[in-house]
């Protein structure tokens, strides 16, 4: 069985901290800060003047309720998952990426490019996987930017990673703007700023659950997060973006090549937002718009952090939250209760976990 967990937060002396008490503190922790973030989410159904029960229901239904409701939470996961895990192979490395947003749109743009000008007879897997590469490429070119200067000039990857997801963004309004570049053509003054439809071979394909949405981009991130544990835990590889993240001097003094691992690293982190872009461009309804990374980069940003290096909980927290917005959608339609909530809720959570974090180790010492 592989083992995703990077290693132990702190590792107790004998005698200090058992197992079991561990256990306890832990539970005590997180569970209070999930049960202080049910209240939280309990007052705002009863300050928007919904009937509590009526709000259950709807947020329950929502998430597991209908075969089209799960599928679309886990599409949702799976581009959180993609961008989770490629946060934590450049963390590894002690790297921060905060461009996923960035990277995803990079992503989509080259989807969107190779995808709509395919041969319309083109087979599927030939085609997605060209659209798949191409989106994990420009991923990777445009952190590959940001690790240039980290390793070239010293330049903080959290400040250039983050001023180039405002870039990449405005790339995207551009390209859907400028009938020379991938904008549809202007038939009407109603025609919509955003790209022509991929060609149908280079749309995932559906993983053939009944009525439900979900795509092979499911199985894309569940893939990524394995081999992402294998090369972190079992390869030599693993073993030297640990040491870099370490302590850059003494991995230096080893003799290891500090600069291509964290240029690596930080690229295969872009790549795989990339890959996430790509697979939002290749899903319903197949085209590329403004806004159509709708935070995503951001999202995949706390679910690495949350996650504090195990690509297990990369997947769990993932899908938690993939479940929650298509619970959302449905609390906002069946309840009236609007749908920010859940965002305020996912918020409260993230803080309260974060404290816990904080309080645990701050414990342990």
């Amino acid at each position: 069985m592989i083992s995703f967990t990077q290693r132990p937060d702190i590792a107790a002396a004998p005698g200090t901290r058992t197992r079991s008490g561990g256990l306890r503190r832990d539970l005590v922790v997180y569970g209070g800060a999930v049960l202080i973030t049910l209240l939280v989410g309990l007052a705002l159904v009863l300050i928007s003047g919904a009937d509590p029960v009526t709000a259950v229901d709807a947020l329950a239904d929502g998430m597991f309720g209908s075969p089209y409701g799960f599928g679309s939470a886990l599409n949702a996961a799976a581009v959180l998952a993609l961008i989770g895990t490629g946060f934590t192979i450049a963390h590894r490395a002690g790297l921060v990426n905060v461009g996923a947003e960035g990277q995803l749109a990079l992503g989509g743009i080259a989807a969107a490019a190779v995808g709509v000008h395919l041969p319309a007879a083109m087979p599927t897997v030939p085609a997605v996987a060209a659209v798949l590469v191409a989106g994990f490429l420009a991923g990777g070119a445009w952190a590959g930017i940001a690790a240039l200067l980290t390793v070239w000039r010293g330049t903080s990857e959290v400040i250039t990673t983050l001023l180039l997801n405002f870039v990449g963004l405005g790339l995207v309004t551009l390209v859907v703007h400028e009938e020379g570049l991938l904008r549809q053509p202007v038939t009407s003054a109603d025609t919509l700023p955003q790209s022509p439809p991929l060609v149908p071979g280079a749309r995932l394909p559906l993983l053939g659950l009944q009525a439900s949405p979900a795509t092979i981009a499911v199985v894309l991130a569940v893939v990524a997060a394995v081999v992402a544990a294998i090369v972190l835990r079992r390869t030599a590889i693993g073993t030297r973006l640990a040491a870099v993240g370490l302590s850059e001097p003494a991995a230096a003094r080893l003799g290891l090549p500090v600069a291509p691992l964290k240029f690596g690293s930080l690229a295969v982190a872009g790549g795989l937002a990339g890959i996430a872009g790509a697979g939002l461009v290749a899903t319903v309804p197949f085209v590329l718009a403004e806004h159509f990374t709708s935070g995503y980069g951001f999202a995949g940003l706390v679910v690495g952090l949350l996650a504090r290096g195990s690509l297990t909980a990369v997947c769990g927290i993932a899908l938690a939250f993939g479940l929650l917005a298509s619970g959302g959608i449905n609390l906002q339609l069946a309840a009236g209760v609007p749908a920010s909530s859940v965002q305020i809720v996912q918020s409260v959570l993230i803080i309260l976990i974060a404290g816990a974090v904080i309080f645990r180790r701050a414990g342990a010492r």
